[in-house]
């Protein structure tokens, strides 16, 4: 089962990482959270690892409604983004809202995950 949706790009890590920024801004998304996978492992498990860094990205509209919609909705909240590198190339993935809720049998909550979802596509294919 498919459950992200990934570009890979000609763009530096850090030019990906503002640019997805940016592009989760035009479609209403904030960054709740950033987590440097890298500087994590390295700090707590003196690990190496690659430039990895994941987003927990909100759309305050949306939760909003699906909040209203079902309150415990909020154990699925923030979406995750990630921007890894990979062979020379930057990577960018959103999590498919549609397939993270299935589990959830509210329909207002699940037409609220095919918005969320198709902002998070536009997002990705704007990079």
């Amino acid at each position: 089962m498919q459950y992200n949706y990934t570009k890979k790009l000609d763009l530096s890590f850090s030019e990906a990482l503002e640019k997805t920024k940016v592009e989760l801004g035009k479609e209403g998304f904030g960054v709740l959270t950033e987590i440097d996978v890298k500087a994590t492992l390295k700090n707590k498990l003196d690990k190496d690892f690659d430039n990895y860094v994941i987003y927990g990205v909100c759309n305050p509209s949306l939760a909003y409604e699906a909040l209203l919609a079902q309150k415990d909705i909020g154990l699925f909240l923030p979406c995750n983004v990630i921007v890894y590198e990979e062979d020379g190339k930057s990577i960018v993935s959103v999590m498919l809202p549609t397939v993270a809720l299935q589990a959830v049998s509210n329909p207002a909550v699940n037409e609220i995950a095919k918005t969320a979802e198709e902002k998070l596509k536009r997002v990705i294919e704007n990079i």
